[in-house]
């Protein structure tokens, strides 16, 4: 039963080398663990003889994205406000990524993962970064990664009191259209925190979520509608609404288990995905409004590389009326469904990806351009596994929607054991973050880059290896000047054409 209600306003364990790091790193005295510029490997990464480079740089093929993203006007800028670069969630940059060329990698050390990443209006990366000792919100230089300003976030990473076992508590948060960051706290409030004051941030709201967010829950994301409502979700099936104006919290009771973020289009539509169903929501008359709901195939197990047994996407929008998820059966699909407020919810077609017993995956399809949708295989990733040298089931591949058929594109073999890839549709590349096997059994991780077009693999750039460089469920993000970044175990990657 769905109830509704007012109020007002991963097991992951951390691997050894990381903490020998953090050790290091305290011996060092250092202010908020973090030395700005010192590149991880030196501080207990592997060795390793696996080329530096595979491929040869890519000239640029723009691809036309074929539908438009508008703008939520109470969001930055797309490509700069969240973790999936947009309120319709594409993971597709308009601007252009590392095209191969003498590309050069420069980390900045932490005791923390720093894993989603938006960019304010002067080009600052802020990003809240995750560890043991509790979130933290950062303004990093985007060209030397120093660390500029820091924001303490209240509260454990998680209720669970691992900071690797979900990504509630600041995993995903938003930039709005003040440059002012909308992040969730464990101690279940949401932080609205704009930049200046002596230490670089300042709080200016907090919205209280403890009367209908019960304790020992995480709150998992937020994201403003296109009235400025700040909805959010946690992870016990709890979704609602802040008004801004007067501190009204609207909520919604789903009794399903949430794990991913949700999306927003013009049309007021809310879309979230939990481990039974897709649902529109919408704030209508005070309330959350339910417009439909759709179940989709499920397995019912929690396979290797996921966070919950259910979907491991946040929903894509594609298209004029089209919204997407993965399932978790025992093959995933790809499933397209129509989001209109009439209508809604009606599956336009489904595929199969990766092998049957070998395919989930726990991050966001990719819009690739037209109606297309890129899923990745996570299957097999878990940190200890991988980190012990596992290598995780291999698969990308691109479905195109099409006269309300799903069809397959093409199939790269890369093996993504769990990054969020983007799409630079400027460039026309897919960006992912792969570990292959290796002729000298060491653990090395690659910066990939992907024909959008054909799969082909055009590039492969060594970050390094072990278990510092595991990106362990952060997102490659771009910056401006076609710069990418990717969250580590050690802390954060720059990855930047050279002359």
């Amino acid at each position: 039963m769905i109830k509704e209600s007012k109020g007002r306003a991963r097991k992951l364990p951390i691997a050894t080398a990381l903490i020998a790091a953090a050790v290091l790193l305290v011996a060092a005295g250092t202010a908020h663990g973090q030395v700005p510029g010192v590149p991880p490997l030196p501080v207990g990464s592997t060795a390793t003889s696996a080329p530096s480079f595979l491929g040869k740089a890519a000239k640029p093929h723009p691809i036309a994205r074929g539908f438009k993203v508008p703008r939520d006007p109470f969001l930055a800028p797309n490509g700069v406000s969240n973790l999936h670069v947009d309120g319709y969630q594409t993971d597709a940059y308009d601007r252009p990524g590392p095209r191969g060329r003498n590309l050069s990698v420069t980390s900045t050390l932490f005791t923390k993962v720093c894993g989603s990443l938006t960019f304010d209006s002067p080009g600052r990366i802020l990003t809240v970064c995750i560890g043991f000792a509790g979130p933290v919100l950062v303004m990093l230089d985007p060209t030397t990664l120093q660390t500029l300003a820091t924001y303490t976030l209240p509260g454990p990473q998680n209720a669970s009191g691992d900071p690797f076992l979900h990504i509630s508590g600041g995993g995903y948060f938003y930039l709005d259209h003040k440059d002012r960051v909308v992040v969730p706290t464990n101690t279940r409030h949401l932080l609205v925190i704009g930049e200046g004051g002596p230490s670089g941030f300042t709080l200016v709201s907090d919205y209280d979520l403890t009367g209908v967010v019960p304790a020992g829950v995480g709150l998992l994301s937020d994201l403003p509608d296109w009235k400025g409502h700040i909805w959010f979700a946690a992870e016990d099936g709890t979704v609602g609404w802040v008004n801004r104006r007067d501190g009204s919290i609207h909520t919604r009771h789903l009794h399903e288990q949430i794990a991913n973020s949700l999306a927003v289009d013009e049309t007021g539509g809310v879309y979230i995905v939990t481990t039974k169903a897709l649902y529109r929501l919408q704030a209508a008359h005070g309330r959350v409004k339910l417009i439909w709901r759709s179940r989709y195939p499920n397995s019912g197990v929690m396979k290797p590389g996921q966070l919950s047994a259910g979907s491991g996407t946040t929903p894509t929008l594609i298209g004029r009326n089209e919204v997407a998820i993965t399932d978790n059966a025992n093959r995933m699909h790809v499933i397209v469904y129509t989001r209109g407020r009439r209508g809604g919810g009606r599956e336009i077609c489904r595929r199969g990806v990766f092998a049957a017993g070998a395919s989930d995956d726990e991050n966001s399809l990719v819009a690739a351009g037209g109606n297309s949708l890129i899923a990745e295989n996570n299957y097999g990733y878990t940190e200890q596994a991988v980190d012990a040298g596992a290598l995780t089931a291999p698969g990308v591949t691109k479905i195109v929607v099409k006269k309300g058929r799903c069809r397959t594109a093409w199939t790269s073999q890369e093996r993504v054991p769990s990054v969020v890839s983007k799409a630079s549709l400027k460039s026309g590349l897919l960006y992912t973050y792969t570990r292959p096997p290796t002729s000298d059994g060491s653990q090395a991780w690659y910066f990939t880059a992907l024909d959008l077009r054909t799969g082909r693999t055009v590039y492969s750039r060594l970050t390094g290896a072990g278990t510092l460089y595991n990106n362990h469920y952060s997102p490659v993000s771009i910056g401006r000047g076609g710069v990418a970044y990717v969250g580590v175990l050690g802390g954060l990657l720059r990855i930047a054409d050279g002359a």
